[in-house]
């Protein structure tokens, strides 16, 4: 029987748990808030509906209990404050490693062999602390971003030439947010590359409203988004249960590829039932190597503010 468990019962949480029932990626989906009856409620509505959609996974909600998510599968970690006026980087960094160090600590009393996949912010630097506290093999703990990154870069693309995103094919690799490195080279449509369709003035304004993608969605509704990010979560949940080996960029500790060691980047990997059974090294340029090490070097920064913290 599959089990996962979403941490996190806000917005991004719940579309991440809704989508893992509706698409029946696991047998039993346990949601967990520290708000009292939050994720109970959203755990039944998303149950309730199941006869309207026809889908027979289910799902459970838990005021803070960590016992009912004993021997989950994969564990998927949204939890943290969004930024505050008046708080600083340092300060969500610290709030947001508290809590996710807490929870952490929980997931693995409860499911020792789980596999880990980070959705808090900052990404990357949420990553560590989970990798940290957890103590598991780096392939086993895991940041979701890239996914959601490559979706934002597809569908604006797709958007730009008026065919399906489907046929949008796409990596990304750095750090979440402004810093991203875009690999147009590696960016096709149906195979063809997409330098021979859009010009490159276009491309690169595509290429900087996906740095900024989270940005807009904020200036347009006061919050950041949820529908992608829960489901690009979901997305990796179902490549690693159904052991599909699906190619993803992924945030990762790097132990030597690309030349890089002991930093959380996305990178391409294969995403299967070990979780992430291996990392892919792309022969990047001379210009793509020295945008992922100045993606490196800001990763790195914000490490060392969380190791100062000592969490």
């Amino acid at each position: 029987m599959s089990k996962v468990t979403v941490v996190g019962a806000g917005n991004v949480g719940a579309t991440c748990a809704d989508v893992l029932a509706y698409r029946e990626i696991a047998e039993e989906i346990v949601l967990v808030d520290i708000k009292e009856g939050v994720a109970e409620g959203k755990a039944l509505d998303i149950w309730q509906k199941a006869p309207i959609n026809q889908y027979d996974s289910r799902t459970v909600g838990s005021t803070n209990d960590y016992s009912k998510t004993a021997n989950s599968d994969v564990v998927v970690i949204t939890s943290g404050l969004p930024r505050k006026p008046g708080m600083t980087r340092d300060d969500l960094i610290e709030t947001n490693a508290g809590i996710v160090k807490s929870v952490t600590e929980n997931v693995v009393k409860y499911s020792p062999n789980a596999i880990i996949i980070v959705v808090s912010n900052p990404l990357d630097v949420m990553t560590y602390q989970a990798h940290l506290t957890s103590k598991l093999p780096r392939t086993k703990v895991m940041g979701m971003a890239g996914i959601l990154d490559t979706a934002r870069y597809r569908a604006f693309i797709a958007s730009e030439l008026n065919v399906s995103p489907k046929e949008i094919q796409a990596i990304l690799m750095g750090g979440h947010g402004d810093t991203m490195v875009p690999l147009p080279r590696y960016t096709t449509v149906a195979g063809i590359p997409v330098t021979e369709l859009i010009d490159a003035e276009k491309l690169d304004a595509i290429i900087e409203r996906t740095k900024f993608g989270g940005g807009e969605l904020v200036k347009l509704m006061g919050t950041s988004a949820w529908y992608a990010p829960g489901s690009a979560a979901a997305q990796m949940v179902e490549a690693i249960l159904k052991n599909q080996r699906r190619v993803f960029p992924v945030c990762i500790k790097l132990d030597g590829e690309y030349g890089i060691d002991d930093c959380y980047l996305g990178v391409p990997v294969i995403l299967g039932k070990n979780g992430i059974e291996k990392v892919i090294e792309l022969d990047l340029n001379a210009e793509e190597k020295a945008l992922l090490e100045t993606s490196r070097g800001h990763v790195k920064e914000v490490m060392d503010v969380l190791n100062k913290l000592g969490k």
